[in-house]
């Protein structure tokens, strides 16, 4: 608990909230916080910013809600969380990156966030800070960022610090971050840090223009506890030598993912039970299915059977440098775009030089000022002359005459994108989850600029909020993209950001701009960890409404429209083709593949960018979709996941994810379906009998066709579960089933159901009849079998036994009975849903000696969870929007465009100029997928053949849709020369050509002369 601050005579400035209470008190220079709910202000806590209080390190022994972190635990898991929830962070520097930074961290739940500026709220902010308004103007940035910021999350304590830093304050925090910082400050801060005991992480991260740097130092003995956040790497041992060393083979079932040089251990290996210690062995000669064991095991006992196979991941100790040392000796820079090798050493060189200009003349450069702009290429020439051997051959002063131009302004997209990497730093530091930023990075995107030289003049203030936009950009390109026609699709975590970051840029918000976002999902409570528009009253309203509501709060002049149209082939009649045609870029902010191909069509067919994104985890990706530029997102397809063969998941598991993925589909089958027969004994029947079964038809000893054992790797051989009261989860399991199958019966549950002790009283008192294990039962053991019934059976007889069975049923039920089917919903903890699945999951799992999960693993594996954190959504978006300058801009070429890559966890960023479209050629001409050939006037079957024949194209089959309208095989067909293509889509494939459609579509297969087929684009017959 954190102490009260003594009473003081002091002036309150109340700002009421709707979920909590932020009192912001003044006394000497001193500012505190007081936060409570508005319900019971009595418990409110006090928070000073004064070393007295916040303990380094201080226990949070707060819950997790596993509602609302769902998403986040799945990709740090409950320690990190853990770790974050009693974590400290200070953020100087309120500018547009510190508003982000501090975004994201309030949204992962850390204990206290303590913001710290000094300035003032300037007209310039706005560009790129989404909590600022014009009415902020004037106020403190720390204190005009309190209120908007606290909403995200209530949990997180925010203070405020409003005068100058003392080296002593960083006692206070865990990490610090400083966002607008001197060299020198930084050095003083940083030396303090590192030598702190325990040391303090010390971040320093700046947004100038389209350039960015970090520097991260976490002490001079950082230990990183997972390296990247996977799961270790497992294999099932097929075979183990008696040699020195030993060679170990595994089964084909999938390859393995070890490296030379990794640490395993081994279990369940019979025979060898000699590597059953425990003890890690390092491998090496890694190969897709085998390897070799740094181990003599030519004493140890002779391998029989089974085994798995771990990687046990290791810690790593890494020694950072303090930024003093760093500055001269900066080691290997993080690299980000393969095509600007060079650029690193350069602009580590240039922020030097920034720093030395803004410490002699006390201002940035001003944008268009050629003096100034030479005046920093001098100060970077003479730093860069001093530096030895890490000298830069060439400063590249087109490049420098950019970064001074926009040296003062922070852009929204640069802040996005660097608020998403240096949160995640943050995390890094207080966990020790995922391997840090070591230690300086750097980025530009002067791609981004207009392709039209800049004149200086165009780039002077307007007295707007976009004036810091407009330093870099200039005022044409504002005007473009105020008056661009924006669809952004889906509202969820990606939609969310861009909107903010769409307000903040200005886009759509000219008289003729309009952005229209659509979303046919209502809001979750586990969406506000991360789609961070949404609040806790806002659960249950439509997702594109809040979203456009709150996005419109950030910019009034955003002209936006919310639908809740889910985008398809049944919803054209809403995003018809005028619709379309008037768009000038569409944004997908989709979580699935079918929608995303469906959108990447709309955009082909109506030539549209479309600028695409995704993140899993802390992973992200962008794809730039540009007419005639790019290949379109469909163009590659990720291969498709491998699916557990059936057999395997219904008989034969051997791992948690095939018990969950039998779990799910019984749940279906028990309550989702109306099932055909009601078991009376679920607990006997899947965990006793059904296995008593299998092992009754395939014993222990039995063997294949060829001989082989046939309970070899990576079968496991099952042994019947024997139930019992005093098994807390056996209980649980009946439990849930019990309520769930009496919910779809429509039977009263009972209130001692939930009580343990008399569940298992009424338990007790039931008689299951003993099991007779079945001959001739056909259990499936083809791997390529679709369907777990392939014996030869009697169709009628099993209708007429049906038949019989219902009538008796329907004598015992009441009138108008109906069963009520339960569709599974995976985030709502008191449905006991999971706890069946995890039940289900668990006791199969029991049978098969197979590690069992807890519900809220079960929950991500069952649930499909897509693992998600704000950070990389928000390093995404940003990316994607320094790609939205270029596409509404316009000129640019495929060499301007990026597609990017990147894992926050390592990290890792890989930048790559997009792939081109595959260009067709017949004779003189060329044609990409881009393409769609335009005739109108509606012409004849004839006419539109002799045109084809005109381009040396032989037309031999002309379709609409699935119909066919033209076939050269057929005489019939040749009746119809004459007819207009319209009148034939009409009449022959019945086309409804609703008012606004003016043309319809065919497809045409051609021949070239030489009989060779050419592949033709789609051909558009306007009629109207």
């Amino acid at each position: 608990m954190l102490p009260p601050i003594p009473a003081v005579s002091s002036s309150f400035n109340k700002h009421h909230l709707d979920s909590c209470i932020v009192a912001v008190a003044v006394n000497n220079g001193n500012i505190s916080a007081i936060i409570g709910s508005n319900s019971d202000q009595s418990n409110s806590r006090v928070v000073e910013s004064s070393p007295s209080i916040m303990a380094l390190g201080g226990a949070n022994y707060t819950e997790i809600d596993e509602d609302l972190h769902s998403r986040q635990l799945a990709v740090y898991g409950r320690e990190t969380m853990r770790r974050l929830f009693a974590s400290n962070i200070l953020i100087s520097g309120m500018q547009g990156l510190g508003a982000e930074i501090a975004k994201n961290l309030i949204l992962a739940g850390v204990k206290s966030v303590t913001l710290h500026d000094e300035g003032v709220v300037e007209l310039w902010d706005l560009s790129s800070n989404f909590v600022f308004s014009e009415t902020d103007v004037g106020k403190n940035r720390a204190l005009a960022s309190v209120q908007k910021l606290q909403e995200l999350n209530n949990a997180v304590i925010i203070s405020t610090l409003t005068t100058k830093l003392t080296k002593e304050q960083l006692s206070n925090f865990q990490a610090v971050v400083f966002t607008d910082i001197s060299f020198e400050k930084a050095i003083e801060f940083d030396d303090y840090c590192h030598n702190y005991n325990p040391p303090i992480s010390f971040i320093k991260a700046e947004v100038r223009g389209l350039f960015g740097s970090i520097f991260c130092d976490f002490g001079p003995e950082f230990t990183v506890v997972d390296v990247d956040g996977e799961d270790p790497h497992t294999g099932i041992i097929a075979s183990i030598s008696n040699d020195n060393p030993a060679f170990v083979s595994c089964v084909d079932d999938e390859r393995l993912e070890f490296q030379d040089g990794d640490l395993v251990v081994f279990s369940e290996v019979h025979g060898m039970t000699e590597l059953n210690d425990g003890k890690p062995r390092k491998i090496k000669s890694a190969r897709p299915y085998s390897f070799t064991l740094e181990e003599d095991t030519t004493k140890f006992g002779t391998y029989i059977k089974g085994g798995i196979v771990t990687q046990v991941k290791q810690p790593k100790v890494l020694n950072f440098k303090p930024l003093r040392e760093a500055l001269k000796d900066p080691g290997e820079f993080l690299l980000s775009d393969f095509s600007k090798f060079d650029r690193p050493p350069l602009l580590h060189i240039a922020f030097q030089a920034l720093d030395k200009f803004v410490s002699d003349l006390g201002r940035f450069p001003v944008a268009g000022s050629e003096e100034d702009a030479n005046k920093l290429i001098s100060i970077a020439g003479n730093i860069n002359e001093r530096v030895g051997d890490g000298k830069v051959e060439d400063i590249n002063p087109k490049l420098l005459r950019n970064f001074a131009f926009g040296a003062r302004a922070v852009l929204n997209p640069m802040a996005a994108m660097f608020g998403g990497v240096v949160g995640q730093e943050v995390v890094k530091a207080c966990s020790g989850k995922f391997h840090p930023l070591f230690q300086f990075f750097y980025f530009d995107s002067v791609e981004s600029l207009p392709t039209e030289p800049l004149d200086p003049s165009d780039l002077k203030p307007l007295n707007t909020r976009y004036d810091a936009q407009i330093s870099v950009f200039g005022s044409k390109l504002q005007k473009k993209l105020e008056d661009a026609k924006v669809f952004i699709v889906g509202s969820g975590a990606l939609g969310c950001e861009f909107l903010k970051n769409i307000a903040l840029m200005g886009v759509s918000c000219g008289d003729q701009g309009k952005l229209t976002i659509t979303d046919d999902d209502v809001i979750e409570k586990s969406n506000l960890s991360r789609q961070f528009l949404f609040r806790d009253w806002n659960i249950g309203q439509a997702k594109s409404t809040v979203a456009a509501s709150a996005a419109a709060s950030i910019n009034s002049r955003l002209n936006i429209e919310a639908l809740q149209n889910r985008v398809g082939p049944e919803t054209e009649n809403v995003f018809d083709d005028t619709f379309w045609e008037n768009l000038t870029v569409i944004i997908n902010a989709l979580d699935n593949v079918n929608a995303r191909l469906y959108i990447d069509q709309r955009c082909l067919y109506f030539q549209k960018p479309l600028l695409e994104s995704g993140t899993l985890g802390a992973k992200c990706n962008t794809q730039m979709v540009i007419p005639h530029l790019t290949e379109n997102y469909g163009a590659s397809r990720d291969p498709p996941e491998k699916q557990a063969p059936m057999c395997t998941v219904h008989s034969f598991p051997h791992n948690i994810d095939h018990c969950l993925t039998w779990a799910r589909s019984e749940f279906e089958g028990l309550l989702e379906k109306t099932p055909a027969e009601v078991n009376a004994y679920l607990f006997e029947d899947y965990f006793v009998n059904r296995v008593k079964q299998l092992i009754y038809t395939f014993p222990e000893d039995a063997a294949t066709s060829t001989g082989a054992p046939f309970w070899s790797a990576p079968k496991r051989f099952p042994q019947p579960l024997k139930f019992s009261v005093a098994d807390p989860s056996h209980l649980q399991f009946v439990m849930a089933a019990s309520i769930l199958r009496a919910e779809t019966f429509g039977i009263p549950i009972p209130d001692w159901i939930e009580h343990p002790k008399m569940l298992a009283e009424a338990i007790e008192k039931l008689i299951v009849p003993d099991f007779e294990p079945k001959k001739d039962v056909k259990i499936v053991t083809d791997e390529k079998a679709t369907t777990l019934s392939v014996a030869s059976i009697d169709d009628a007889a099993v209708i007429d036994e049906l038949i019989f069975k219902l009538e008796l049923c329907t004598k015992n039920l009441p009138l108008g009975f109906k069963m009520k089917p339960i569709q599974f919903e995976k985030d709502d903890d008191t449905n006991y849903h999971m706890d069946l699945i995890a039940g289900l999951a668990n006791m199969r799992a029991r049978n098969y000696s197979i590690p069992e999960v807890d519900k809220l693993k079960a929950k991500f594996i069952a649930g499909r969870i897509i693992p998600a954190i704000a950070t990389s959504t928000a390093m995404a978006t940003g990316l994607v929007c320094l790609e939205l300058y270029k596409a509404l801009d316009g000129g640019h070429k495929l060499e301007d465009y990026r597609n990017t890559f990147a894992n926050l966890a390592l990290p890792l960023f890989s930048m790559a100029e997009p792939v081109p479209p595959k260009t067709i050629k017949h004779g003189d001409m060329s044609w990409t997928v881009w393409d769609r050939w335009i005739l109108k006037g509606n012409p004849s079957l004839r006419e539109l053949i002799q045109w084809l024949k005109d381009k040396g194209l032989n037309a031999y089959s002309i379709s609409y849709g699935s119909c066919l309208l033209y076939n050269s095989m057929f005489l019939r067909h040749r009746e119809r020369m004459d007819k207009k293509m319209v009148d034939l889509a009409l009449e022959v494939a019945k086309a409804e050509l609703g008012p606004n459609r003016k043309h319809l579509d065919v497809v045409v297969a051609c021949e070239d002369d030489e009989d060779n087929d050419i592949d033709i684009p789609q051909i558009s017959i306007y009629f109207a």
